[in-house]
């Protein structure tokens, strides 16, 4: 399951955070840049060198909170992806598009879900992505650049609730697979990561609610669920954030079309 929430870690200083690493001299875009994954994944990307990390979203206080954390080199730019991307279209300069915008979709089986609530949910996690891509193309053409899209281990189990997820997800993934023929004979590779659990603020809240349902210790929620995993933990947001790195540097210049799993050993693709 894709889940937001916090960041751990350092790199972060009162003066920004400071370059030098994978992405030296990269400008990024991060469509989608929320408290959890993708605030994780645009400090990353700064910490790495990136020459301008470029915040997208529709809340402009939260983009500007992330902002300060980076420092100079951010450059927000509050955008509602599910209509007019012109905005994005403008960018002259961008070498990497992290595509992270999400919603929750409906968590009832396919057999009963509303459809209105179902196409509600592809706008966003499946034809806004293809939007954000779209608009950032020639950019990414003339740069040389590439594309990563987050998108879910929800790819790797049939669970009932999990439908209209798994669809989105689903679909989000051959789009990602089929722009890379498309773009790769252009220059421009497309992968994409498959985060399972996320150990950061909005898990530790939903385990906080099961773990007082059943009168036990959140704890115990969390060795549950990490008991069926290869490394007896969860993943946290950087982990994730540093797989996205790695597919957006030139360590990954042979890779495309490919989605990596991040999740622990949960699944094995």
């Amino acid at each position: 399951m894709h889940t937001g929430g916090g960041i751990s870690g350092g790199g972060i200083s009162g003066g920004g955070i400071s370059g030098g690493g994978l992405l030296d001299g990269k400008v990024v875009l991060v469509a989608g840049v929320g408290p959890g994954l993708g605030r994780a994944i645009a400090l990353r990307a700064a910490e790495q060198g990136a020459a301008e990390v470029v915040l997208v979203a529709r809340t402009a206080a939260f983009l500007k909170e992330v902002a300060g954390e980076i420092g100079p080199r951010a450059r927000p730019l509050p955008v509602d992806l599910t209509g007019d991307c012109r905005e994005l279209a403008a960018l002259a300069e961008v070498d990497v598009l992290v595509q992270n915008a999400f919603t929750m979709p409906p968590m009832r089986g396919l057999g009963r879900v509303d459809v209105g609530e179902l196409r509600e949910s592809l706008d966003v996690n499946l034809l806004a992505a293809l939007r954000t891509i779209q608009a950032v193309t020639p950019a990414l053409i003339r740069n040389g650049g590439n594309v990563v899209v987050v998108n879910s281990a929800v790819l790797r189990h049939s669970r009932k609730p999990f439908g209209p997820y798994r669809l989105a997800k689903a679909a989000l993934l051959a789009a990602a697979q089929n722009l890379a023929s498309e773009l790769g004979p252009k220059g421009v590779r497309v992968n994409s990561v498959a985060p399972g659990w996320i150990w950061a603020d909005t898990l530790r809240m939903w385990f906080d609610h099961l773990a007082a349902e059943r009168g036990v210790p959140a704890r115990q929620i969390y060795d549950e669920t990490a008991a069926g995993i290869d490394l007896r933990r969860l993943p946290e947001p950087d982990e994730v954030a540093d797989a996205v790195v790695f597919l957006a540097s030139g360590l990954a210049r042979g890779i495309t079309g490919q989605c990596l799993d991040v999740n622990c050993g949960e699944f094995h693709a």
